[in-house]
């Protein structure tokens, strides 16, 4: 899968991190961007683009993916290609950030309502509610992610909890699952240690992104 054009210049990258499983044998990278919406001159938007690497029952397999994001951190673009042994999977959505999904013109139901994509592949969607939401300490917010299951890109509703618990620490709860982690994060909302999932082992910022917090 090739970088998009309005996110491939380095100039806007904020932060790239790098994740390990704690639940096996698999990395995440990711990188965190800054772009200007087409036609704007002074309205920037979010990104996130990775790699990930990890084995589904044995097969080894690479996922790339890249979500564009608006100004308020709701989710418009996904793009995931999966490859797993000899066999080959992609998934493009789009999003109105009002609520009404799309995949190739047709209207994707399982997520109608929900603002945010969820890639079950890794940690790094985990910034969209967050900073979405902008939650204060004490807050909490339920949410309907838009799920992208993996291997098979199998698409579902997740309902989720989201409280924030100190400056730089979050409970996420999955409503459906029961499932409870503790997220703690940077200041740009990127996680750090996701419970049970997975731990930060690298982080790089090639500019100052002290301020982008509340920006």
């Amino acid at each position: 899968m090739s970088p998009a054009p309005d996110v491939a210049d380095g100039a806007g990258l904020r932060r790239a991190v790098l994740w390990r499983s704690l639940t096996g044998v698999g990395l995440e990278f990711c990188g965190l961007w800054r772009y200007r919406l087409p036609g704007s001159r002074d309205v920037d938007a979010w990104a996130l683009r990775g790699t990930a690497v990890a084995g589904f029952d044995g097969v080894p397999a690479e996922v790339r993916y890249r979500v564009l994001c608006d100004p308020s951190w709701r989710t418009r673009r996904v793009h995931v290609g999966v490859v797993r042994g000899a066999e080959k999977a992609a998934l493009r959505l789009e999003a109105d950030g009002a609520g009404r999904w799309s995949s190739g013109g047709r209207e994707v139901p399982e997520y109608q309502g929900s603002l945010d994509v969820d890639l079950g592949i890794g940690a790094s969607t985990n910034t969209l509610p967050i900073r979405r939401l902008n939650l204060a300490v004490g807050g909490a917010a339920e949410i309907v992610a838009a799920w992208v299951r993996f291997p098979d890109l199998s698409l579902e509703r997740l309902p989720q909890r989201y409280t924030r618990l100190a400056e730089d620490r979050y409970r996420y709860e999955s409503l459906d699952s029961g499932l409870t982690a503790e997220l703690v994060v940077d200041e740009l909302g990127l996680v750090v240690h996701y419970s049970g999932w997975c731990e930060r082992v690298a982080s790089h910022d090639p500019v100052p992104a002290a301020s982008e917090r509340s920006r």
